[in-house]
């Protein structure tokens, strides 16, 4: 069965790019698009949905949600079984975490390729934070001041993108054509990141990034 998604964003580009995205990846159907919180909800007490992709700022007339928190508390709180994955350009740290916090179960920053929005769309579990080119931002986001999360920004941006592609589910030799590397490349890359992550088999891995919510 395809995972059903709605979209929520006040600028047509955007929903014409996330639409394009989403509708040639595998497993997800694209059912309703919204331009303002008003209509979001509108279509979500109408249209049966697994996820929901939505902007932090989208004007609105009747409907006070104030803020982008507000609109994904108000979603976490009347649909408490979607998943919410907020599509947005902000980079700022204090509203991100807060957006994590109110019920967010992925952000992704519209700087990423476009791969990464279905990712996220399609990732049933765990958080993953994606803000804008740098995974080590994202981590960094997340992580705090853990000794984990120290160890994670020791990556690269190389290995970042080699391990981001592999919790997605893709294998090394996918990776090295996506990335336009070598296969050993690829490889040597993921295995100096889980060593820098303290981790020895993808098994970990996996449990690693899903607990520490980073990928």
């Amino acid at each position: 069965m395809k995972l059903r998604v709605v979209l929520a964003d006040d600028h047509p580009f955007v929903l014409l790019g996330a639409r394009s995205t989403l509708v040639r990846a595998e497993g997800i159907e694209v059912v309703g698009e919204a331009t303002s919180p008003s209509e979001l909800f509108r279509i979500l007490r109408d249209t049966p949905c697994d996820v929901v992709v939505t902007d932090l700022t989208m004007p609105d007339g009747p409907v006070d949600t104030g803020d982008g928190l507000r609109l994904v508390r108000r979603l976490r709180r009347d649909w408490p079984s979607l998943r919410i994955v907020v599509f947005t350009s902000t980079t700022n740290r204090a509203i991100l975490r807060a957006a994590a916090s109110a019920g967010a179960n992925a952000i992704v920053g519209k700087g990423e390729s476009v791969e990464v929005l279905a990712c996220a769309v399609r990732d049933t579990g765990g958080m993953r934070i994606h803000v804008g080119n740098s995974a080590g931002e994202g981590a960094a986001l997340m992580s705090g001041g853990t000794a984990e999360g120290s160890a994670a920004r020791r990556l690269s941006v190389r290995e970042w993108e080699v391990i981001r592609q592999f919790v997605c589910g893709r294998s090394v030799t996918e990776i090295a054509r996506l990335l336009g590397r070598d296969v050993s490349t690829v490889s040597r890359q993921k295995r100096d990141a889980m060593t820098k992550l303290g981790v020895s088999t993808d098994p970990g891995l996996f449990a690693f990034v899903q607990a520490h919510g980073f990928s």
